[in-house]
């Protein structure tokens, strides 16, 4: 029973969690979830083309696309020559500009959330432990790790618990 309640505990507390953080980042960004993932890891890896960004969002290509037109449409990215046929997608400095205010405004949802938590030192390694478990189903860390404040989780030299596991598994 203890199982059964603890399970339900998280599944409350994630669920309303990813509500509050992408709602709250989605809405700073002025864009849909999936285009504030995009303008954020974008913020991270500049240059990426359609297809790449697309699986790092977990968007199809067609879909990834369309989603690009329309931050096009809207200043935030332009798309540039790479090399031959390939073409990257960058920020524009709104796009930067909007990326920043979702990483800010999912900080503080999260920040709030974890005000909550009286012993935030014994959290962390269950979250990494956690994060790890979760690396070994879903096995991509970009997926995973697609509204993270990548230099934020390496602060103070430590190890971002996916990149780490990513790094045992040999995935992307």
């Amino acid at each position: 029973m203890h199982e059964t309640r603890l399970a339900n505990l998280l599944g409350a507390a994630v669920l309303n969690l990813s509500d509050r953080m992408t709602g709250a980042a989605a809405a700073a960004a002025g864009v849909s979830p999936s285009g504030t993932a995009a303008l954020v890891v974008l913020a991270e890896f500049p240059g990426l083309g359609g297809t790449e960004l697309g699986r790092r969002i977990g968007l199809s290509q067609p879909a990834c696309a369309r989603m690009l037109d329309q931050l096009a449409a809207r200043g935030l990215v332009r798309r540039q020559a790479k090399s031959g046929r390939a073409v990257g997608v960058v920020l524009t400095r709104a796009g930067r500009a909007a990326a920043h205010r979702a990483l800010e405004a999912r900080q503080d949802v999260l920040t709030g959330a974890l005000a909550a938590v009286s012993d935030q030192d014994a959290l962390e390694p269950l979250l990494e432990q956690l994060l790890r478990g979760l690396h070994a189903e879903v096995r991509s860390g970009d997926l995973m790790c697609r509204l993270c404040d990548r230099p934020g989780c390496v602060a103070q030299d430590r190890l971002c618990p996916v990149g780490q596991a990513q790094r045992e598994l040999g995935t992307p």
